[in-house]
C-alpha cells in the first residue's frame, strides 16, 4: 500500500480543471484573505529530529475523529486531516497548531518547518508542530457535499470548536503523544490572514485551552463595505500608477453612469470586453490588477505581476512617467492594450469573458458546484453570513460594485438558504469574537504595515521595501483610526511587510523589520512559556494514536483555490 505524498495530490490538482488559470471559479469573485504557501527541498524524503531520529515526511497526512456538530455529538464524527512532526519535540515542549484556513491544507506543510515562525518556536521551545485542515475544505468535510444544507455546519464558532477539540482530543503521532493535552502540554495556536483572526477568536471564545498564540495579519474585525483595502494600495503603490488608475476609473464610472451608448461600447471594446452584458461586471473585472497586490512579498522583483500592470500603463517609449502620471488617454489606452494582449489570457484562458467575468447567469458552473473540495464555494458561505469605495473617496476601482453586487451573489450561490435579503451577521461576529476589543493574554500579533513612500518610477524600483502594506491592515488590529494598544501580554508588532510576510523565515532574512517582530515574538513565547503549568494530574486522552493516511481517498481535485491572489506568490 501507498502513502499520500504531496506529489501524488500535486498530480491529479494538476489534471484536474480549474475554472480560472489562478484556480478561482470565477474572475468577479472576491478574493479571499490567505496565508502564502512554504515550498518544501524535499517534500517526501524523510525528516531526521535532533536526537538523529528518522520522522515520517512532512507531507505525511494524518486523520483525527471530527465531531460533525460540536452541539449534537450524537451525529458522529467525521475524518480531519491533518500533517504532523517532532522533529524538534523535547519532553515538555508546546503543541503549535496551525489551519491555513480556508484552503485545501494538502501544500501547506512547510508550516510544520523552521521556515515559519511556527517552526520557529519549535526548535527555540522544543516543541512539536501540526497543520490541520479546517472544516468544509480540501478532503476535511462533515457532509458529503457543499449545498446550503450541509453548509449550516460550517459557521465560524464550529471552526473554533474543532481547534479546541482537536487539542483536547488528539493522539499524536509521537513519543507519549496521549500525554500532550492542553492540561498537560501548552499548547500555541498560530494563524495568519482568516487563520490569524481564527486565532484570537479562538482564544477569546475558548479561554484556557490554547496557552499562547500569534496571529498574523489576523482581520480580526468583520466589515461588511470594506472599501478600506484598496487604500494602502492606493496610498503606497508608484504614485504615477496610483494617478493614472484613479484617473482611469474616474472617467470609466462617469461613462458607465451616463447614457452615451457610444463612449460605453468604446471603453468595453478598449478592454476587449465588448461582449459583456453587465456594465458592473466590465468595470469589476478590473479590480484584478489591483489585488494583484496581494500576491506581492518582500522578495518580489521588477517582474512581479503588479509592477508588470504600471509598467504597462507608466513606461511610454522607454521613458517613466513623472509622478502625476501620462494622464487619462495614455493610461486608458496602455491599460486596455494591457489587458487584451495579455492580461486577459492569463487571467481568463480560453473562456469568454462572460463565462469568466459575468456574475448575473445563475446556471453557471460558479454558483451550481456542490462538489467537495470547492475553497471558493466554502469560504463564500462564510462570507455571506458572518463575514467598492464610497463617493468622494479617491477610488483605485469602481464604484459600481458595492456591497449588494457581492451580496446579490450569494442569492445565485445559495438560494435555498437566502429566498430574500442577504443579512450577514457582521455585528454579531464582532460582539461573539469581539473584533477591534480583544483582550486575551498571551496573544501576539504581528501586522504589515508602513508610511507610504513614494516611486516615480516603475520600470526599475531600487528599493522594493519603500512599496509595503497589507490592503487587509484596516481590518487587523493595526486599523487606522483603531486604538489597540499593544500591551506585554498582548503585544502587537508592525514591520515592512505585505500579507502575512512575517510568517515566513525568508522575509525575515531579507528585512530587518519583519525579523524584529520574529525575534519579539520568540521572546514573548520563551517569556510565557517560563511561566506555564500543568493544569491537572489527568492520564491524557484515550483516543488511539493517529497512523498515516492510506492513499485510498478519490475526489474530485481543483489547482489551489486562493494562492492569495490571481497569481501565485512572486
Amino acid at each position: 500500500m501507498l502513502f499520500i505524498n504531496s506529489l501524488a495530490v500535486l498530480a491529479m490538482a494538476q489534471l484536474a480543471a480549474a475554472v480560472l488559470p489562478d484556480g478561482r471559479m470565477h474572475g468577479n469573485m472576491l478574493r479571499p484573505p490567505g496565508v502564502p504557501k512554504v515550498p518544501l527541498a524535499n517534500p517526501d524524503g524523510p525528516v531526521v529530529s535532533r536526537n538523529g531520529t528518522v520522522l515520517p515526511p512532512y507531507t505525511t497526512i494524518y486523520e483525527f475523529d471530527q465531531l460533525i456538530d460540536h452541539n449534537n455529538p450524537a451525529l458522529g464524527t467525521f475524518k480531519q486531516r491533518f500533517w504532523h512532526t517532532y522533529e524538534f519535540y523535547e519532553s515538555g515542549g508546546p503543541i503549535i497548531l496551525m489551519t491555513p484556513g480556508e484552503a485545501n491544507a494538502n501544500g501547506y506543510s512547510g508550516y510544520l518547518t523552521n521556515s515559519t515562525i511556527n517552526g520557529q518556536i519549535a526548535q527555540q521551545q522544543n516543541g512539536s508542530t501540526i497543520v490541520i485542515e479546517h472544516r468544509f475544505y480540501g478532503l476535511s468535510n462533515p457532509r458529503p457535499d457543499l449545498t446550503a444544507e450541509s453548509l449550516k455546519l460550517h459557521t465560524l464558532q464550529q471552526a473554533v470548536d474543532d481547534l479546541v477539540y482537536f487539542a483536547q482530543n488528539v493522539h499524536l503521532p509521537q513519543p507519549n503523544g496521549d500525554k500532550v493535552t492542553p492540561d498537560l502540554a501548552p499548547w500555541i495556536l498560530v494563524g495568519g490572514s482568516y487563520s490569524g483572526a481564527l486565532t484570537s477568536w479562538t482564544m477569546v471564545n475558548k479561554p484556557g485551552v490554547f496557552f499562547a498564540g500569534y496571529g498574523s495579519s489576523g482581520v480580526v474585525e468583520a466589515i461588511l463595505d470594506f472599501w478600506e483595502y484598496f487604500e494602502p494600495i492606493r496610498l503606497n503603490m508608484p504614485q504615477n500608477c496610483s494617478a493614472d488608475v484613479q484617473a482611469v476609473i474616474g472617467h470609466i464610472d462617469e461613462v458607465f453612469s451616463g447614457g452615451n451608448a457610444t463612449a460605453i461600447k468604446a471603453i468595453k471594446d478598449n478592454f476587449g470586453l465588448g461582449a459583456m452584458t453587465h456594465l458592473d461586471d466590465v468595470a469589476g473585472a478590473l479590480r484584478n490588477n489591483l489585488w494583484d497586490w496581494q500576491s506581492l512579498s518582500v522578495t518580489t522583483g521588477p517582474g512581479g505581476q503588479f509592477f508588470k500592470f504600471c509598467d504597462a500603463l507608466e513606461v511610454n517609449a522607454g521613458k517613466v512617467a513623472p509622478a502625476s502620471g501620462w494622464g487619462l488617454d495614455h493610461a486608458l489606452a496602455a491599460w486596455g492594450s494591457y489587458w487584451r494582449t495579455t492580461y486577459y489570457a492569463r487571467l481568463c484562458g480560453t473562456l469568454s469573458a462572460e463565462d469568466c467575468l459575468g456574475t448575473y447567469d445563475g446556471t453557471q458552473e460558479y454558483y451550481t458546484d456542490t462538489d467537495i473540495d470547492n475553497a471558493n464555494r466554502s469560504w463564500f458561505w462564510i462570507v455571506c453570513n458572518e463575514e467598492g469605495a464610497p463617493a468622494g473617496q479617491p477610488s483605485l476601482v469602481t464604484r459600481l460594485v458595492q456591497p449588494a453586487y457581492d451580496l446579490r451573489q450569494c442569492q445565485l450561490m445559495f438560494p435555498a438558504a437566502f429566498p430574500g435579503t442577504v443579512n450577514v451577521q457582521i455585528d454579531r461576529t464582532n460582539e461573539v469574537f469581539k473584533g477591534w476589543n480583544v483582550s486575551i493574554d498571551h496573544l501576539f500579533f504581528a501586522n504589515g504595515i508602513r508610511k507610504a513612500a513614494f516611486l516615480s518610477k516603475v520600470i526599475i524600483i531600487f528599493n522594493f521595501h519603500s512599496l509595503t502594506g497589507d490592503p487587509w491592515k484596516d481590518a487587523t488590529v493595526s486599523a487606522a483610526g483603531v486604538d489597540v494598544q499593544g500591551t506585554s501580554s498582548q503585544p502587537i508588532e508592525v514591520g515592512d511587510g505585505f500579507h502575512c510576510s512575517d510568517l515566513l523565515t525568508s522575509s525575515g532574512t531579507v528585512d530587518a523589520t519583519i525579523r524584529a517582530v520574529q525575534v519579539k515574538a520568540l521572546q514573548h513565547m520563551q517569556t510565557w512559556l517560563a511561566t506555564w503549568k500543568p493544569q491537572s494530574k489527568s492520564s491524557g486522552t484515550s483516543a488511539p494514536k493517529s497512523v498515516p493516511v492510506i492513499a485510498s481517498q478519490t475526489t474530485k481535485q481543483r489547482l489551489p483555490a486562493k494562492p492569495i491572489s490571481a497569481f501565485n506568490r512572486e
